[in-house]
């Protein structure tokens, strides 16, 4: 008998000594700092802990707008703000070596079935699959 994916699901526990506060900062043109604040589990800043920073970017493809999060260097807020930009530029160059590496991977995944000779003389009949 199959497996029920809910079987297959480990429980979703949250942990308790990483719990952060979001707050979320924005230009309104360029993007926005989500600021990582860590607190304790009654929402007092847990001051062990230091605060993080991710950044957020769109950028335009032909397949429309492709969201982006990265890591932003800084202790505090001005500093994230003012290290954003080489962030986000690191965070595009990533983005889009992965996506040349996917097509990279789709190109070369082309199979051509072998099978009755179809229209032109070609094995396969034109059809183009991917594995």
């Amino acid at each position: 008998m199959a497996e029920r994916p809910e079987d297959r699901m480990a429980d979703p526990v949250m942990d308790a000594s990483a719990l952060c506060r979001e707050e979320i900062y924005t230009d309104g043109k360029v993007g926005t700092l989500r600021c990582m604040v860590p607190v304790n589990i009654d929402g007092t800043h847990d001051d062990s802990r230091s605060m993080r920073f991710v950044g957020e970017a769109q950028i335009l493809t032909p397949a429309g707008a492709l969201p982006l999060s990265f890591e932003v260097d800084g202790d505090t807020l001005a500093e994230a703000v003012e290290n954003y930009a080489a962030a986000a530029k690191e965070g595009i160059e990533r983005a889009v070596r992965e996506i040349q590496e996917m097509r990279r991977q789709q190109s070369s995944g082309l199979v051509i079935p072998k099978g009755p000779i179809g229209p032109g003389g070609l094995p396969g009949g034109g059809k183009i699959q991917m594995p």
